[in-house]
């Protein structure tokens, strides 16, 4: 349970609720004993009555006794109604209490971990897959929202009920009493067997069902690939065998489930009947009355599901400690991302890379060995470099999505270090090499990120990445809906969306990373003509491997396997000889052979 102790700041937060609900739960209980105790007089009362009324019938005191017996009955019958009507209330009243507030903390809860995930940093996501991301957020916190409500109040129920009820069934026969409840302890450790089962049999549908969506959505998501190599026939036989390990596992879930209720309904079957044969015989030793045998069969009934919910809130707890486990690993993760000294400023441009070092620390790969360049405001530099040279590491750097691990980032003179990181990315425009659009129009995807964005400027920026022209062809215009991941645009679409998106906020410094790798050589140059204006003024970093993107800028470096080899100014580099020019013909001969 010590995994659990988390959820203790939210129980004292709604402790009002708790205690309210407590409370609600001792009078509903109330009202659900004394019912037995007026069916014992009821059938106590009609017994004695009736035979009354057999020694006088004929009589004149036959018509009274009758009358008063049927006036008796009424008034204990209205009076089972009222107490039944008041339990329900009452137990309305709890479920408005403690289930709301185990809603409550599972909201706040999936808030803390939503903003845990948010600040967390990308080394974590590298780590961690998607499925196992959502699943804390849902899974784990449905299954600790079930402790938090059934699991308490069937607890609270148990803990008040059983001493009330067990109380009454001693004061009238300890003996009666012993043979009542004998049957009950083998039913909560049936259950909770049983429970365990039901449990891990329903732990591993979800897992063959995870596989199932799991295929559908790649299925789905790649169905032109699949209908490209005619691959219909394989998917389906996949799907098919999914399905089928999904079908065996959840008949052997229906199996044991068939087995659950029947299981209940024996042990409880066995507990009336030694109620009734134990009682049978002490009513003929003239030690208990018939109401009394009534009065034990409605407690033994009473106790069966506390008692039953005793196995089932033990695996509850259990299951909900496995998922807060799993949960709190995530909350502990520590953000290793953090500001130094938090300064906040209107950043000029100036950027150095001073001996920069960086290895991947998921995966141990050096990215970047004692690099060094600098770029002044309002200039631009262009990195050029083959996969996997460290291109985007520089781009992750600046953004500081990672720390360097060794040397100096320097903006303005100020490590980036001991920047605000919010403030210094609110003045930065970012392109990624993997574009990602939100399932949303096309304006709030260019306005993403951007405060106060008005139309007119998501507009001029659409122009200045070439995107405008499109957009006005669609139905809706702006606003377009785009599917998951912007797929109802091209791959040149969606790099300039992500272009126009960076350009809106009219950020001090521009990262390109790759920016332009999706789209044809003349949509290259319009783009690049436009990114001549909008790269006045501010500090631009064009990160590429095409030497045509690196045109434009004040300056170029030449990185391979993590290290600067060469640089200079197009023309410079071009009179080296060297690496630059070798890439430089490349490409200009690929360009011609496609021309």
């Amino acid at each position: 349970m010590k995994e659990l102790k988390h959820l203790n700041k939210y129980l004292y937060k709604y402790k009002h609720l708790l205690i309210l609900g407590f409370i609600f739960l001792v009078v509903s209980n109330y009202f659900a004993v004394w019912p037995a105790k007026v069916v014992r007089y009821a059938i106590d009362y009609v017994t004695d009555s009736f035979a009354l009324y057999r020694l006088f019938e004929g009589g004149q005191l036959s018509g009274s006794i009758f009358d008063s017996l049927q006036k008796g009955v009424l008034i204990l019958g209205g009076l089972m109604i009222l107490m039944a009507l008041m339990r329900g209330f009452f137990l309305f009243l709890v479920r408005q209490t403690i289930i709301v507030m185990s809603r409550r903390i599972e909201y706040d809860l999936k808030n803390e971990i939503y903003e845990q995930y948010q600040n967390l940093p990308l080394s974590f996501y590298r780590r961690n897959n998607t499925g196992d991301l959502m699943n804390r957020i849902s899974e784990d916190v449905n299954r600790v929202r079930m402790y938090l409500g059934p699991g308490i109040m069937y607890g609270i129920n148990l803990v008040v009920l059983f001493p009330m009820v067990i109380y009454e069934m001693l004061r009238v026969n300890a003996e009666l009493t012993f043979y009542a409840l004998l049957p009950l302890p083998i039913l909560s450790l049936s259950i909770y067997f049983v429970n365990n089962i039901i449990n891990k049999r329903s732990e591993e549908i979800q897992e063959s069902l995870s596989d199932m969506s799991t295929h559908v959505q790649e299925a789905f998501s790649g169905i032109r690939v699949i209908k490209a190599f005619v691959r219909e026939m394989d998917s389906a036989t996949r799907f098919e065998t999914e399905s089928e390990k999904y079908k065996y596992r959840s008949l052997r879930l229906t199996f044991v489930n068939a087995l659950f209720f029947p299981l209940i309904m024996a042990l409880i079957g066995l507990s009336v009947i030694l109620t009734i044969y134990i009682g049978g015989a002490q009513v003929i030793n003239g030690e208990i009355t018939y109401g009394n045998i009534a009065e034990f069969v409605i407690y033994v009934n009473m106790l069966t599901w506390p008692v039953t919910a005793l196995g089932w809130i033990t695996s509850i707890n259990q299951r909900a400690a496995a998922s807060q486990k799993r949960i709190n690993q995530f909350l502990k993760e520590k953000n290793d991302i953090v500001s130094k000294e938090n300064i906040m400023k209107d950043l000029k441009g100036d950027l150095v890379f001073d001996n920069v070092s960086f290895t991947y620390p998921d995966s141990g790969i050096q990215a970047l060995k004692n690099v060094s360049f600098d770029v002044k405001a309002g200039e631009s530099i262009a990195i050029i470099g083959t996969t996997g040279s460290g291109k985007s590491t520089i781009a992750n750097l600046m953004l500081r999505l990672y720390d360097s691990t060794s040397g100096s980032i320097r903006i303005d003179s100020t490590d980036i270090e001991k920047l605000n990181i919010s403030n210094m990315r609110d003045q930065m425009g970012y392109v990624p090499q993997d574009v990602f659009l939100f399932s949303d129009t096309i304006a709030n995807n260019i306005a993403f990120g951007g405060k106060d964005i008005t139309e007119e400027r998501i507009h001029k920026a659409a122009k200045d990445a070439d995107l405008y022209d499109n957009v006005v062809d669609f139905a809706d215009g702006f606003e377009t809906m785009l599917g998951e991941r912007g797929i109802t645009l091209s791959g040149g679409q969606k790099q300039r969306a992500s272009i126009a998106r960076a350009i809106v906020r009219d950020p001090k410094i521009l990262i390109l990373d790759d920016a332009l790798s999706a789209v044809d050589t003349n949509t290259e140059n319009t783009i690049l003509n436009s990114l001549a204006d909008i790269m006045k003024g501010r500090t631009t970093v064009i990160i590429s491997h095409r030497v045509s993107s690196a045109k434009l800028a004040d300056k170029i470096i030449v990185l391979d396997e993590g290290q600067i080899i060469e640089s200079g100014t197009n023309d410079s580099l071009l009179a080296q000889n060297g690496v630059y020019k070798e890439l430089y013909e490349k490409q200009l001969k690929q360009e011609e052979e496609v021309g």
